[in-house]
């Protein structure tokens, strides 16, 4: 494993920095924001604005990137990471935030694409799984430690605006000082949303609805939080447990999909997520048993867009798997602008359960569409699926996007070995 690892030390932990900071300064913004007064529909568009400018980043940022190198795009994403952190910090309105954090949502699409086409490049399939499993990791737990690590600073002073800074500062030296070799220019990926509907409308549908449930809940939970009366320290642990418990289901989960139709799976996962909400949103609970439910609300609605584009890809051609997941990504983005964007003006008319208003009717037409299709078309036989492949939950300004690139890259190469391994047997033969 140690062999593994080393040739990508300097990337995953320049990667754990990057996270950390991410984590923090994503569950600042909105904790400070609630402190200044800001109305619950400003917030939404705080994250909209993340959002925004991370699909603009899956489509922009690659050219910048070929242009210059991934070393220098990267140390040029991460210094306007650390810009944006530092004066939302000083400058404190709700105006410059939204503008602002559409900067951090481009650079963030940006180190996404450097740090996993990067992983992809310096590792084989016999190693993949390690490396991808251990960055998965990596970033799950930098997420963690840095909203954690809101509960050991007050929000309304500029310190851990500073601390997150520098955090960021610190995410660039692992690479810049590294002698390894930088990976080959990206590649540009058209995104054909037509194949993708065609290939699966549940996957279509179900990344889409995905997104805007959790792009809701990702922006507007700490908002939440704060406004049911939970204290700083008590807000972190909550966004930490929707995070950890994800993490958590992604491989069981993964492995039930793996041996029945994944739209069961969807549907199921997708019902327990709307009924998590709607018991919150009716019963109104204490702290405690508000974390139980939000840790299962988030152990079902973080396992299904990795679930979802499993499904996409059985029915996937191998040259197609790239477009698939790059069409995947763009619609989890749509949504994720949708979902803070209605979000945020629900809770500010009808209070802050209202958020689970937004995420249960989400779940619920996934549900829905799920089973309806299930009738409409027969399963891909287990023996000729694509293996489940654990994945932390794509893009909110809270839970960090990934995933969707490393498995476009991982399935990529796995189509060219399978391909060069066979013409070697034919010419055995």
């Amino acid at each position: 494993m140690r062999r593994n690892l080393l040739p990508v030390f300097a990337l995953l932990l320049g990667t754990l920095f990057l996270f950390f900071g991410n984590g923090l300064h994503g569950l600042l913004l909105p904790l400070r924001g609630t402190a200044e007064g800001y109305s619950d529909t400003a917030l939404g568009f705080i994250g909209t604005s993340w959002a925004s400018g991370f699909v603009l980043g899956c489509i922009f940022a690659p050219r910048l990137i070929m242009r210059i190198g991934h070393v220098r795009a990267f140390s040029s994403f991460i210094a306007m990471i650390c810009m944006v952190a530092l004066i939302t910090g000083i400058f404190v309105d709700e105006y410059a935030w939204i503008a602002l954090r559409a900067a951090t949502g481009f650079a963030m699409a940006g180190t996404q694409m450097i740090i996993e086409s990067w992983l992809n490049e310096r590792v084989d399939n016999a190693s993949r799984g390690v490396v991808f499993t251990t960055y998965t990791g990596i970033t799950l737990s930098g997420v963690v430690l840095g909203q954690l690590t809101v509960g050991f600073g007050n929000p309304n002073t500029p310190i851990l605006f500073m601390v997150a800074g520098i955090v960021y500062c610190i995410a660039m030296l692992p690479t810049t000082v590294s002698n390894a070799a930088s990976p080959r220019p990206l590649q540009a990926v058209r995104i054909d949303l037509k194949l993708l509907f065609r290939n699966s409308p549940v996957a279509f549908f179900g990344v889409l609805l995905t997104g805007i449930a959790n792009g809701a809940f990702g922006t507007l939970v700490a908002v939440f939080a704060a406004r049911a009366g939970l204290p700083d320290s008590e807000v972190a642990f909550l966004v930490t447990a929707a995070i950890l418990a994800g993490a958590i289901a992604q491989v069981p989960f993964g492995r039930i999909s793996d041996m029945t139709d994944r739209r069961y799976v969807i549907a199921a996962l997708a019902g327990i997520a709307a009924t998590a909400a709607l018991i919150i949103l009716v019963l109104r609970p204490g702290s405690h048993t508000l974390i139980a439910l939000i840790a299962v609300y988030g152990a079902t609605a973080n396992v299904l867009y990795p679930i979802t584009a499993s499904h996409a890809n059985d029915f996937a051609r191998p040259e197609d798997y790239v477009k698939v997941s790059s069409g995947l990504l763009f619609l989890f983005g749509i949504g994720t602008i949708i979902g803070p964007t209605v979000g945020g003006p629900v809770m500010s008319a009808f209070g802050p359960y209202a958020l689970f208003v937004i995420t249960a009717t989400a779940h619920v037409l996934i549900l829905s569409y799920a089973i309806i299709r299930s009738r409409m078309r027969a399963a891909v036989p287990v023996d000729e699926r694509e293996s489940f492949t654990a994945m932390p939950d794509a893009s909110t300004p809270v839970s960090t996007p990934e995933g969707v690139h490393f498995q476009a890259g991982n399935r990529e190469a796995q189509s060219v070995e399978n391909e060069q391994r066979e013409r070697r047997d034919d010419n055995a033969a």
